[in-house]
């Protein structure tokens, strides 16, 4: 499953990021490296952006950044 896909409320953790090594850089220095806890607090009302809790502060996913993050 992908961070995108997951529902408003649940607590995932990622497991992988895909994409090429600059991508994944920028994923990475946003706090989401692999075995980090996601909160997933809300998506926007047309699902685009979803907004996370990740290491105590909260982030702003566009869509497509969140369908690079796999998690369980």
């Amino acid at each position: 499953m992908t961070l995108g896909e997951a529902k408003v409320g649940s607590t995932v953790v990622v497991t992988r990021i895909e994409g090429d090594g600059a991508y994944k850089r920028r994923i990475m220095d946003m706090g989401i490296t692999k075995g980090t806890s996601l909160y997933i607090r809300k998506v926007a009302p047309l699902g685009d952006p979803v907004e996370i809790t990740v290491r105590g502060y909260e982030l702003s996913l566009r869509k497509n950044d969140a369908r690079c993050v796999e998690v369980r």
